[in-house]
């Protein structure tokens, strides 16, 4: 296990009816800001609710955060957060309008080059200060609201961004504001949420007990639980096991003090990009055949993520690894989550493309240890269709 720090200042409140606690969240004295992205936000009440909670703040709106947050919509947050003189931003959705906020946050004391805060990588972001935030969770998937990261839509372009300035102050984790998601977006939730700790877990050994633990527990919780809300509504229970583990997947702690991958994502981003497939699902297509392509690479990882994962214990290793990919993949199946290209109509030409997107960006040696180049993307994509 190598050296680490690990901070995480975000207050996390958890649980059924926390929306009438905002008032204690957030200052009094802030002229707040209300991020959502469509109508539903109004349509089933939420932001009634949020308005009231914050009593006799001022509060003013911001509507139409894609679900891939585009550079351009978010500008115009920026220009409303400084014509207004916003103090405190609220987060009301999920991924895309959690990573949209911080933007907004990093940007609203700057002057100029707004697109320049987008290049940075997974580096920080050299800003010294950001508009305070909060978030109110109504997707579970992205674990945005308990980390520093973001993605954002630059030129038909997916950027990452990072910043310890944008750990929201605090997220609110009500269940019930799920309830009225389409079973797809459930679905991607779920996918997204597994492969997070996927990235950080299925790499090399390294003797980190407690980080492998943790994300096998976060992993059998998203087998069971995840599958129960995508089955039954109902089930409050289930769901927030599923919630917490979607946040618990990319807060930063099971990724301390190990190698990670992220090259599931990289492809996933630009098929998100260039074709509009949802995040979730472009990782649910690329990861079974990343992990075959790459089998004796993560050999003993694959063998441990068998056994503890998929309590696969019978036949040889390689039967072991094949049966948990496999089983990995049906798992993605279970949610409706098709995962072949061709079901997407992306062909070779198109895999060209994209494999020639991801050159000018600058993705040419992924994976944890740097050796997963365009041509093994290719063979990995082909394998996909």
């Amino acid at each position: 296990m190598q050296n680490f720090d690990y901070y995480n200042p975000t207050q996390i409140v958890f649980g059924q009816q926390r929306l009438n606690e905002l008032d204690n969240l957030v200052p009094k004295d802030a002229k707040v800001l209300v991020l959502f992205g469509g109508g539903s936000v109004k349509r089933f009440g939420t932001l009634d609710k949020i308005k009231s909670s914050l009593g006799e703040r001022e509060v003013l709106e911001f509507c139409g955060i894609e679900a891939n947050p585009k550079f351009e919509t978010l500008m115009q947050a920026v220009v409303l957060v400084q014509k207004e003189n916003i103090d405190f931003l609220l987060a009301v959705g999920g991924g895309s309008v959690m990573d949209g906020t911080k933007f907004i946050a990093l940007a609203a004391n700057e002057t100029s080059k707004y697109n320049e805060l987008l290049f940075h990588g997974f580096e920080a972001v050299p800003v010294e200060k950001a508009l305070p935030l909060g978030c109110i969770v109504t997707l579970p998937a992205t674990g945005s609201e308990m980390n520093t990261f973001g993605v954002i839509t630059y030129n038909e372009q997916k950027y990452p961004f990072n910043s310890p300035l944008v750990f929201p102050k605090f997220s609110v984790l009500d269940p019930d504001l799920t309830l009225t998601l389409p079973k797809e977006q459930i679905a991607n939730g779920v996918a997204d949420a597994f492969i997070h700790v996927i990235e950080q877990y299925l790499t090399q050994p390294q003797n980190a007990k407690i980080q492998d633990r943790f994300a096998e527990g976060i992993l059998k919780t998203l087998i069971e639980d995840g599958a129960i809300t995508y089955k039954d509504n109902n089930d409050i229970a289930a769901r927030k096991n599923f919630m917490w583990s979607a946040t618990s997947a990319l807060n930063g702690l099971i990724g301390v003090g190990v190698m990670q991958d992220w090259s599931t994502h990289m492809i996933g981003h630009e098929m998100t990009a260039m074709f509009g497939i949802a995040h979730g699902r472009t990782l649910a297509i690329i990861l079974p055949s990343l992990l075959r392509e790459r089998k004796d690479h993560k050999r003993e990882k694959l063998i441990q993520f068998a056994e503890r994962v998929w309590d696969i214990t019978d036949g040889t290793d390689d039967e072991k690894i094949t049966k948990a990919i496999d089983k990995t993949e049906s798992f993605f199946n279970s949610l409706d989550i098709i995962t072949k290209l061709s079901h997407y109509d992306i062909d070779d030409n198109a895999i060209e493309t994209l494999i020639s997107n991801m050159e000018k960006m600058g993705l040419t040696q992924l994976s944890e240890t740097g050796d997963l180049t365009l041509d093994i993307v290719r063979k990995i994509l082909v394998a996909a269709k």
